[in-house]
C-alpha cells in the first residue's frame, strides 16, 4: 500500500490548521484549527476487509518536570514515550480516501463524543483524555482526532506518523471506550498490509527560526 496527503507532504512540516495548538508571541501557545488532515491511499492487498488508522507522536517527554516551564527547554536526551493523536477503525475496505476536516475541523472542550463515527466507523481515545484529565476546563473524554500541540519549550522537534493498517477482519474486536494500545493489540494476527507518512511540528520558536 501507499499512503499520502495533500495537507501535508511526507517528512514536512504539518500546517496550524491541522495543529491542536500553534505559537502565540504573547502566552506561547494558542488553539489552532485542528482539523484532520487529508488522507488517501492505493494498493490494499486482496482480501482486506477493513482498514485501521493511527496517528501517534513518539517523541512526548516521559516527564513533565521542564515542559511549559518558563527559563527550561525540555532536554532532546530526555526518553520519549507514545501520544496517540487518532485512533480510527472499521473503515470500510472500499474506502481510499478521508477529506480533511471530515473527522474534526475543530477544538472540542472536554472532548469530541465517540465511539460511533461517520461511515460506520469507530473512534478511540486519544491521548489528551490522559494530558487533560487534571485541568477542570478541558478534562473529559477527547475521542477522535486532536492534532499536534507538544511543548513549546521542547528541545526536538515533534514526529506524527499516521499509518494505515488493513485488516481481514471486517470489525476490529475492540469494546466501548477503547485507546491505541487497545487497537495495536486486537490487530495482532490481522494485518495484510500497512503504510505510514510522518509530518513534523514543533512551537519552539528557536527551532522554528533555525
Amino acid at each position: 500500500m501507499k499512503l499520502s496527503s495533500t495537507s501535508f507532504h511526507d517528512q514536512d512540516r504539518i500546517p496550524e490548521r491541522n495543529a491542536f495548538g500553534k505559537v502565540d508571541p504573547a502566552l506561547h501557545i494558542a488553539l489552532a484549527g485542528n482539523a484532520n488532515p487529508q488522507l488517501a491511499w492505493v494498493g490494499a492487498p486482496r482480501g482486506t476487509q477493513s482498514f485501521v488508522l493511527i496517528c501517534h507522536d513518539p517523541d512526548v517527554p516521559s516527564r513533565p518536570d521542564d515542559v511549559n516551564v518558563e527559563g527550561r527547554e525540555v532536554p532532546a536526551d530526555l526518553p520519549r514515550v507514545d501520544f496517540y493523536h487518532w485512533v480510527l477503525v472499521d473503515i470500510a475496505p472500499d474506502t481510499t480516501v478521508i477529506a480533511e476536516g471530515s473527522y474534526s475541523n475543530d477544538i472540542t472542550p472536554r472532548g469530541k463524543p465517540g465511539p460511533m463515527a461517520i461511515n460506520g466507523t469507530r473512534q478511540g481515545l486519544n491521548s489528551f483524555t490522559g494530558w487533560f484529565s487534571g485541568d477542570h476546563d478541558m478534562k473529559g473524554d477527547y475521542f477522535g482526532y486532536d492534532g499536534p500541540c507538544p511543548p513549546w519549550n521542547d528541545a526536538i522537534q515533534h514526529r506524527y506518523i499516521f499509518t494505515l493498517y488493513a485488516l481481514d477482519v471486517a470489525q476490529l474486536a475492540v469494546e466501548g471506550s477503547f485507546n491505541g494500545d487497545d487497537v495495536l493489540k486486537a490487530m495482532q494476527g490481522h494485518v495484510l498490509d500497512q503504510a505510514s507518512i510522518m509530518g513534523w511540528y514543533t512551537l519552539n520558536p528557536r527551532l522554528l527560526q533555525a
